[in-house]
C-alpha cells in the first residue's frame, strides 16, 4: 500500500467519524520554543492549553514534522529520520478513551478492501499506564485482546505532558508484532524492535500544577473537559504494510537511493559506509525539499542553518560516493515526484524550490574549495603546536563566517587525525542562539510572564478588538495592568519612576485603535488618557499571545487602575507614514515579481515611518539598469492612482483569487485580503494602508543586496522621506558641478577622470617609496651578524613602512646576503599606527629547519598580534608599535643554540 494511500485512508476514515479534516500546518510555525513543527499536536497546542477555543469538537490531520536532534544519527541506523508525517485524531471535550480505542481498533484491523489497514488482530499488542484499569478494560472489551497482550508500564513510558504545568494524562500505545525473525517474544516490554509502536493514544484528563520530570508531576485535579490527542507514525505504518525493513525503503524515500545508485555506480546494501551515505542522501533530500516547500531558505542560523546543513550533508555524501558533479538537480526532482501526491504545492512551487536548492549546492561547491583551504590551514597550525584538537572557536568561525557545517569540520578534521573541541563550538553556538532568542522574547513578551498575560486573557474571555482600521481614537476600560513583569491593580507615576521619565507600564484595554507590531508593520505610538487624569505615553504595542494586545510605555502623570475608563489616541502622523510604507511594500513586491518572475516571493519585511525593507527570494541580484527599471515601474504605478481596499473572506476563496501569503504564517479560516489596483496586487494582510497609490507620492530605492543564500533585500524611502533624500542629493550634485565646472550629466566622466589620475599618482608615489626603501635597505647588509652559525639581519625601518615595503626589502636583502650559508632577515615597520613584521629565510637556513612562518609568529605575538606564511617568507602584524625592537630580539633569540 502506497504511503499516500495510507494517508488518504486515514483522513477518509476520521472524516466519516465526524472529524474536521485540518490541513497540515507549515513546518515553520509561530512558536518561540520550536524551530519546526516536531509533533502532530503542535498546531493544536493553543486549544489544549486553553489559550484559544477549538473551532471544532473533533479534528484530524496528517502533519508534516521535522526533528533534527538526531541528525548525526541519520543513516547510521535505520530508525532515525529528520522529516516524517504524523497522523492524528483529536477530541476537544467530545469523545474520550472509549471512542479513541474503538476508532483505533477499527482502523488498524479492519479489512483493506473496506478502506482500513488490515493488520492481523493477533499481531496487535498494546500498553497502558500501570493503574489505568479503565483503558485496559476497554481494550479487552472492545478489541477482545487477551490480558497478556495488554501490558502495563510506568509513567516513563506511558504518561504524557508538555513538560510544563497544564494538561497531562496516561497514554496507550499500539504495537505490531513483526515476527520471531525480528527478536524474542514477550511483547514490547521485552523487545521494541520486534514489537514496533505505530500509534500513541493520549488521554488528557489531568490538570498538572508542576512538572519536574517525566515521572515526577503534581496532579492538581481532573480537567473540566477531557481531550484526546493521538499520533500514528505514517512512515512506520508504510514500511510494515509495504513489507520492507525500514523507513528508507518505503516508496516515498527509496527512489532517491535508486537514483543515487545510478549516479554513483555503487549498490545499496553492499557496503556499510556506502549504505550510511545513501540513507543520508535519501533522508536529507526529502527533508530539504519539504522545508524549502514551506519557504525555508539556507542560512547560517536557525531554520536556515538546519536546511543548509541537510542539503550540504547530502551533497557531501554524494561526493563520498564518488559523484563530483552537481547532485541535487538529479535527486531533488525524484523526491518531488513521489511527494507531490500528498503535497501538490511542491509541483506548483517547483521553480522556486529548485532554484534555491541548486544555488545552495553551487555555493557549497565554492565553500568546499575555500573552506577546505581554511580548514587545512587551521589543521596545519594545530599540528605545528603539537595539538591533536582543533579549537572550538576555529570551528565556530568556519561555521559562522564561511557556512561550513560542523559535521563536515568534524569529518574532515578526523580524516587528518584531529578531533574538534565540540564543547567549545556548542558553547559559542548556544551563546549566539540565546542572544537571538532573548532579543526575540524581550521584543514579543516584554517583561511580563506569559502566565500572567493568559490570566488577563481568560478574565476578558474574548480577543481584544482592534478598531484602528477606521478609527484613530477609542474608549475602553483597562482590563490588565503590569509593571516590572508583575500584574498589579493600580500604579502611580511615582511608583516605579525610571530616569525621571515616568513609571514603566503595560496596559491591556478591552479594545484599541493601536496596531500591534505584526506582519512587518511596526507598532503604533500615541497616548492613553485615563478618566482620573493619568497619561500614558505608548511607545510599543505587542501581542504576547493570541488575542491579547499589550500597550507598553510610561505613566507620565497620575494614577491608573484596572477597571478605569481610558481613551486611546494614536499618533496619526506616524500611522499615516507607516501605512504609506506598508502599501509601498505591496507594490514593490508585485513589481519585483513582474521583473524576476513568480519565484521572487516575500521572505520578510519591515514597514517603518517613511521607509521600508523588503526581503525576497531570488538567486540573483538586480543589475543597476534592472533596479532603475523597477523603481520607475513602482512610481509609474503610484501615478496611476490605484485604489487600495481590504476585504475579509474565507481562506480558500482568497487562495483561489491568487492572493499572496507568507510562507510559514498560520492563517485563520477567514482572512483579510488587501488589493492594490483590483486584481493587480492581492495579498493576505492584516496591516494598515492608504486609500490609493497616489498618496505615496514617491518611492526611492536606496539599494538591493544579498542577505543570505537565495534571499535578497530591497530598502526604500517613501513619501516625504524620499523627497528629502532626493533634495539632499540635488544639493550635493550642485556643489560638485560648481567645484568641477561641469554640467550634471558630465559628472560621472569627470569624476572618473579624476579617479584615474589619482590612482596613477598613488601608483607613482608607491613606486618611488619602494625604490627609496630598497635603496635604504641596500646599506643595511653591513649590519648583518653571525648568530649561532646563521647570518642574521634584523632592523626596524620605522614609520611609513607598509607590509609590502617590508616584503620587497626582505627579499632584496636576503638575495644580497648570499646563498653559501644560512640567512635570516627580519624587518619591522609601522604604518597607520600599526606595526608590521616580515621574516625571510634562504634555502640553507631552511635546510637547518629554520622556518620563516615560525619566526614571524614569535615576533608578531610580541607585537600583540599574529601572523604566518610560507617557510621562505612570512608576514605578521600587531597592535603595539613600541615593541618592534623587542620583537626583533625575540627572533634573534630563536636562532641562538
Amino acid at each position: 500500500m502506497e504511503t499516500a494511500e495510507i494517508r488518504r485512508r486515514w483522513l477518509r476514515f476520521f472524516e466519516s467519524k465526524g472529524h474536521t479534516v485540518v490541513p497540515s500546518a507549515p513546518l515553520v510555525y509561530d512558536d518561540p520554543n520550536l524551530l519546526f513543527v516536531n509533533a502532530g499536536m503542535v498546531p493544536f497546542k493553543p486549544y489544549f492549553l486553553g489559550q484559544e477555543s477549538a473551532p471544532w469538537a473533533r479534528a484530524t490531520s496528517v502533519q508534516k514534522c521535522v526533528r533534527t536532534l538526531d541528525i548525526e544519527e541519520v543513516g547510521r541506523t535505520t530508525r532515525h529520520g529528520t522529516f516524517f508525517q504524523m497522523n492524528g485524531n483529536f477530541s476537544f471535550g467530545d469523545y474520550f478513551k472509549e471512542g479513541a480505542i474503538s476508532y483505533a481498533w477499527e482502523f488498524v484491523t479492519g479489512s483493506q478492501d473496506d478502506g482500513f489497514l488490515g493488520f492481523d488482530p493477533d499481531s496487535v499488542w498494546v500498553t497502558v499506564l500501570d493503574g489505568d484499569d479503565e483503558a485496559a478494560d476497554l481494550w479487552h472489551r472492545i478489541a477482545g485482546l487477551p490480558q497478556e497482550r495488554i501490558q502495563r508500564r510506568g509513567p516513563a513510558d506511558n504518561y504524557w505532558s508538555m513538560g510544563v504545568p497544564g494538561p497531562g494524562g496516561p497514554c496507550s500505545e499500539i504495537y505490531i508484532d513483526r515476527g520471531p525473525e525480528h527478536g524474542p517474544d514477550g511483547g514490547p516490554v521485552v523487545d521494541e524492535d520486534r514489537f514496533l509502536e505505530i500509534w500513541n493514544l493520549v488521554f488528557m484528563q489531568d490538570e498538572l500544577s508542576a512538572v519536574r520530570s517525566k515521572t515526577d508531576v503534581d496532579i492538581a485535579g481532573e480537567l473540566p473537559r477531557k481531550n484526546i490527542d493521538t499520533g500514528m507514525g505514517l512512515e512506520r505504518v508504510a514500511y510494515l504494510l509495504q513489507g520492507v525493513d525500514n523507513l528508507y525503503e518505503i516508496d516515498e524515500v527509496y527512489p532517491v537511493i535508486e537514483r543515487a545508485e545510478d549516479l554513483s555506480g555503487r549498490a545499496y546494501g553492499k557496503d556499510h559506509d556506502d549504505d550510511v551515505r545513501f540513507r543520508v542522501v535519501a533522508d536529507h533530500v526529502r527533508s530539504g525539499l519539504m522545508l524549502m516547500g514551506d519557504g525555508v531558505t539556507p542560512g547560517n542560523e536557525g531554520r536556515g542553518y538546519v536546511l543548509r546543513r541537510l542539503l550540504r550533508r547530502a551533497v557531501r555524501s554524494m561526493r563520498l560516493l564518488g559523484v563530483q558533479d552537481a547532485a541535487l538537480p538529479q535527486l531533488l526532482p525524484v523526491s518531488k515526484d513521489v511527494m507531490k501526491q500528498s503535497y501538490p504545492e511542491l509541483e506548483r512551487d517547483w521553480a522556486r524550490i529548485s532554484e534555491v536548492a541548486y544555488a545552495e549546492e553551487e555555493a557549497f561547491r565554492r565553500t568546499l574549495a575555500s573552506g577546505t583551504t581554511i580548514l587545512d590551514t587551521a589543521v596545519a597550525r594545530a599540528k605545528e603546536t603539537g595539538s591533536t584538537t582543533l579549537a572550538g572557536g576555529q570551528a565556530f568561525q568556519l561555521h559562522d563566517t564561511y557556512g561550513f557545517p560542523i559535521d563536515l569540520t568534524l569529518e574532515m578534521a578526523a580524516e587528518q587525525g584531529l578531533s574538534v573541541d565540540e564543547e567549545g563550538f556548542r558553547t559559542l553556538m548556544t551563546e549566539q542562539r540565546q542572544r537571538a532568542k532573548a532579543d526575540a522574547r524581550s521584543k514579543k513578551a516584554g517583561h511580563g510572564e506569559v502566565t500572567s498575560y493568559r490570566q488577563v486573557a481568560d478574565r476578558l474571555g474574548r480577543p481584544v478588538e482592534f478598531t484602528g482600521y477606521d478609527r484613530t481614537t477609542g474608549e475602553a476600560p483597562v482590563v490588565g495592568l503590569f509593571t516590572g513583569g508583575q500584574e498589579v491593580d493600580r500604579l502611580s507615576a511615582t511608583g516605579r519612576d525610571v530616569d525621571g521619565g515616568g513609571a514603566e507600564v503595560e496596559l491591556v484595554l478591552g479594545s484599541t485603535p493601536f496596531y500591534a507590531e505584526a506582519g512587518g508593520q511596526l507598532a503604533d505610538h500615541g497616548v492613553i488618557r485615563l478618566a482620573g487624569g493619568a497619561v500614558v505615553e505608548v511607545s510599543d504595542v505587542q501581542r504576547p499571545m493570541p488575542g491579547l494586545v499589550v500597550h507598553r510605555g510610561r505613566l507620565l502623570e497620575g494614577e491608573v487602575a484596572v477597571g478605569e475608563a481610558a481613551t486611546a489616541q494614536i499618533d496619526t502622523l506616524r500611522r499615516a507614514s507607516v501605512s504609506r510604507a506598508h502599501t509601498a511594500t505591496h507594490i514593490v513586491h508585485k513589481v519585483l515579481r513582474e521583473a524576476l518572475g513568480d519565484t521572487a516571493t516575500q521572505a520578510g519585511s519591515e514597514n517603518a515611518p517613511g521607509r521600508l525593507r523588503f526581503d525576497f527570494r531570488s538567486t540573483r541580484g538586480l543589475s543597476p539598469d534592472e533596479l532603475a527599471a523597477v523603481e520607475a515601474r513602482i512610481n509609474e504605478r503610484l501615478m496611476d492612482d490605484l485604489a487600495v481596499s481590504a476585504a475579509e473572506m474565507p481562506l480558500t476563496q482568497a487562495r483561489e483569487m491568487g492572493a499572496m501569503a507568507l510562507f510559514g504564517e498560520r492563517y485563520p479560516d477567514v482572512v483579510r485580503v488587501v488589493s492594490v489596483g483590483g486584481p493587480w496586487s492581492l495579498e493576505l494582510c492584516g496591516g494598515t494602508h492608504v486609500l490609493n497609490s497616489a498618496q505615496l507620492s514617491l518611492v526611492k530605492i536606496m539599494g538591493e543586496a544579498s542577505i543570505g543564500s537565495g534571499v535578497r533585500r530591497v530598502e526604500a524611502l517613501v513619501g516625504a522621506d524620499a523627497y528629502q533624500h532626493l533634495a539632499r542629493e540635488n544639493v550635493i550634485v550642485n556643489q560638485l558641478t560648481d567645484s568641477l565646472k561641469v554640467r550634471p550629466e558630465e559628472l560621472p566622466d569627470r569624476i572618473g577622470q579624476l579617479m584615474t589620475r589619482l590612482k596613477e599618482a598613488e601608483r607613482q608615489i608607491a613606486q618611488a617609496k619602494a625604490q627609496q626603501a630598497l635603496a635604504a635597505a641596500a646599506s643595511l647588509t653591513d649590519r648583518a651578524r653571525d648568530v649561532g652559525g646563521v647570518t642574521f639581519l634584523g632592523h626596524d625601518l620605522g614609520e611609513g613602512s607598509t607590509g609590502d615595503d617590508l616584503r620587497r626589502a626582505v627579499t632584496d636583502l636576503r638575495g644580497r646576503l648570499g646563498t653559501d650559508r644560512p640567512v635570516v632577515v627580519a624587518l619591522t615597520g609601522t604604518s597607520g599606527g600599526r606595526p608590521h613584521v616580515v621574516v625571510g629565510t634562504n634555502e640553507a637556513a631552511r635546510g637547518r629547519g629554520i622556518r620563516a612562518g615560525a619566526l614571524v609568529k614569535v615576533a608578531a605575538q610580541t607585537l600583540g598580534g599574529g601572523g604566518g606564511g610560507k617557510d621562505d617568507l612570512a608576514q605578521g602584524g600587531g597592535q603595539d608599535p613600541s615593541r618592534t625592537a623587542e620583537a626583533l630580539r625575540r627572533v634573534e633569540d630563536e636562532l641562538r643554540p
